[in-house]
């Protein structure tokens, strides 16, 4: 599933992302990615699988 359009973040490479760096707020994750936030639709979306992921870890 795509987390994020204008950055072609799809929810395995957010996941994948959040195992190697640790949780963090959506734009920090995206930085560790090293792409930021565009038109912040994805935001709440990203949030979500962090807290989810961060639940289960």
């Amino acid at each position: 599933m795509v987390v994020c359009v204008c950055n072609a973040i799809k929810e395995k490479d957010l996941k994948a992302a959040l195992i190697e760096e640790g949780p963090g707020r959506p734009a920090d994750v995206y930085a560790r990615m090293g792409r930021r936030p565009k038109c912040g639709q994805c935001l709440k979306f990203a949030q979500s699988i962090i807290n989810t992921e961060a639940a289960t870890a």
